[in-house]
């Protein structure tokens, strides 16, 4: 059974300024799956992720939404399309959660027009299936870390859109607040078939929840594929410079990495240990201790 793809990158060029940062990307998102975006730091995930959403626009190539280039609709008709968190989301101060969520309503919207009653019961089911009913009237800034970004994920969720992406959207947790995160976006992802698209630090996150995982390297794609086929030794030591085990999760079978080692460190080890000689002087003060 072949893989549907509703949203392709076709030979991406993308710089800031005069540098470019990523070259000739050929990049297809397999619907209805979570996608993960790996890479060391600098390595262009998120310049790859903003542009595949249409935060920026490439220098060359194109981005196409269900055959056609995103660059050339409108805003509105794309974000009935595909709903972004960005890095780091701020609200204005004192906006409550059903308030934020709201906004994810505009795409849908009439000029000038209040909200709907279809509006209002999207906004009340976004708020329940994140579990923030009992927030709803708390201003945003007043929540924890998990609870704000669930709040912000329950406003791209009341934009209906079938593709959603994710910039690190576990930045700053503690490890109970990303597993909530992480969690609510399986649940989406197995009860509603959403096609979710995210970049993550974190390799084991991308193992446990992502069904495809593509590894960025100086903004080209290096492997792509399941999380058995991507996360090996060999891609941690090419594309993160780190030795590393690779070993069964024991519940669900998918590779865990534990890293131990930088690769250099490793090799320039190894490489001096085969040529260091002990003076003579040395072997009669080491065997006199």
């Amino acid at each position: 059974m072949s893989t549907i793809h509703r949203l392709v990158a076709d030979r991406l060029n993308i710089s800031y300024g005069e540098h470019l940062i990523v070259e000739n990307l050929n990049l297809s998102i397999p619907t209805g799956k979570i996608t993960a975006l790996v890479g060391a730091n600098g390595s262009g995930k998120s310049t790859i992720l903003k542009s595949m959403a249409r935060i920026m626009k490439p220098q060359q190539g194109t981005v196409l939404l269900d055959g056609k280039s995103i660059h050339s609709q409108s805003t509105k008709e794309v974000a009935k399309q595909l709903a972004i968190l960005p890095q780091n989301p701020i609200a204005p101060e004192g906006l409550t959660v059903s308030e934020l969520v709201g906004y994810g309503r505009f795409p849908h919207q009439r000029a000038m027009g209040s909200l709907s009653k279809e509006d209002n019961q999207v906004i009340h089911w976004a708020i329940e299936v994140t579990g923030l009913m009992q927030f709803a009237d708390r201003p945003v800034d007043q929540l924890s870390g998990g609870q704000r970004q669930r709040a912000w994920i329950a406003m791209a969720l009341a934009q209906q859109t079938d593709l959603l992406f994710l910039d690190e959207p576990t930045t700053f947790l503690d490890m109970a607040h990303q597993l909530e995160v992480l969690k609510l976006l399986e649940k989406l992802n197995r009860e509603q078939g959403r096609t979710i698209i995210m970049v993550v630090h974190d390799l084991n996150h991308a193992t446990r929840y992502a069904q495809h995982v593509v590894a960025i390297q100086a903004g080209k794609v290096m492997c792509e594929g399941s999380p058995a086929e991507v996360v090996t030794s060999e891609t941690l030591r090419t594309i993160f410079n780190v030795e590393a085990d690779i070993v069964p999760d024991p519940r669900s079978g998918v590779p865990i990495c534990i890293p131990y080692e930088l690769a250099d460190k490793a090799h320039s080890g190894a490489s001096k240990s085969e040529t260091v000689t002990i003076p003579t002087e040395s072997k009669e003060a080491v065997a006199a201790i």
